[in-house]
């Protein structure tokens, strides 16, 4: 019960701030200090997004896929980078300075080239989000490399451990905390890519929804729309978190000790 107690505790702060926005929107489109037509109502827009439910779910089809295809390709291709630069040197020098300068591109001026050169298939759509979400794993896989323990290291060489054993059994396991930080962060901009590049050409997608509505000027179901890629960043940012908790159970029970 007293291990309850904190967790309970800490979610009162979040859904007391989240009711308080709630109230003050409300209260502002009823005040009509705004007009319902540029700030619809939180009542009309759960009406949106209720009434709209079933077209919105049609178009988060094709978004989370190209998210889901985006991430997964990112992921292999942060891993495979991180570890090389990790293993050698001149490849760090090398290609660090390049991923920084690819993140100084703001991904709106990214993607109508991507669509110019690739059509209005998925293939933009992924290429955009593998961009997004690309450098902060790289990075954080790269930093936990880096903050693995020399004396470890040190005793597995001792140990006649490989490179490979010492990767495996060290290195990875060391930099997984860093690796679920930029995955968090990577999953949250994995939708937003793809909205992102939907809203410059497509035929299906979460951004070709609000473009449409946006041209209706149905701004209730515009905000129905960005209230359900709020939805679905939230449940990913949960998945990795699980996926965390089980990858490493060892930091759940050292949390654990703690709150004793």
């Amino acid at each position: 019960m007293k291990r309850k107690l904190p967790n309970i505790t800490s979610k009162i702060p979040p859904v007391v701030a989240m009711a308080a926005i709630l109230l003050l929107w409300e209260l502002v489109s009823i005040s009509g200090l705004v007009p319902s037509y540029m700030l619809p109502s939180p009542v009309a827009v759960c009406k949106a997004l209720i009434g709209d439910l079933p077209t919105i779910l049609f178009h988060a089809k094709f978004t989370l896929l190209e998210s889901f295809y985006g991430l997964l390709i990112g992921i292999a291709l942060a891993f495979i980078f991180a570890t090389v630069m990790d293993r050698f040197r001149v490849m760090d020098q090398a290609f660090y300075p390049i991923m920084i300068i690819t993140q100084t591109i703001p991904t709106i001026a990214i993607a109508p080239i991507l669509v110019l050169w690739m059509g209005f298939g998925m293939a933009p759509k992924i290429t955009l989000v593998v961009i997004t979400t690309f450098f902060p794993i790289t990075i954080g896989l790269l930093d936990g490399y880096k903050s693995v323990d020399p004396d470890a290291i040190r005793l597995m060489k001792a140990m006649g451990a490989s490179r490979m054993q010492i990767f495996r059994h060290v290195k990875f396991p060391s930099a997984l905390p860093q690796f679920f930080s930029g995955l968090k962060i990577s999953a949250s901009y994995a939708v937003v890519g793809a909205v992102v590049s939907e809203w410059l050409g497509g035929f299906n997608g979460l951004g070709v929804y609000m473009t449409r509505v946006k041209k209706a000027y149905a701004f209730d179901k515009m905000f129905a729309v960005i209230i359900f890629i709020v939805i679905i960043s939230l449940l990913l940012l949960f998945i990795v978190n699980v996926a965390s908790r089980i990858a490493m159970p060892w930091l759940q029970v050292e949390k654990e000790k703690n709150h004793e």
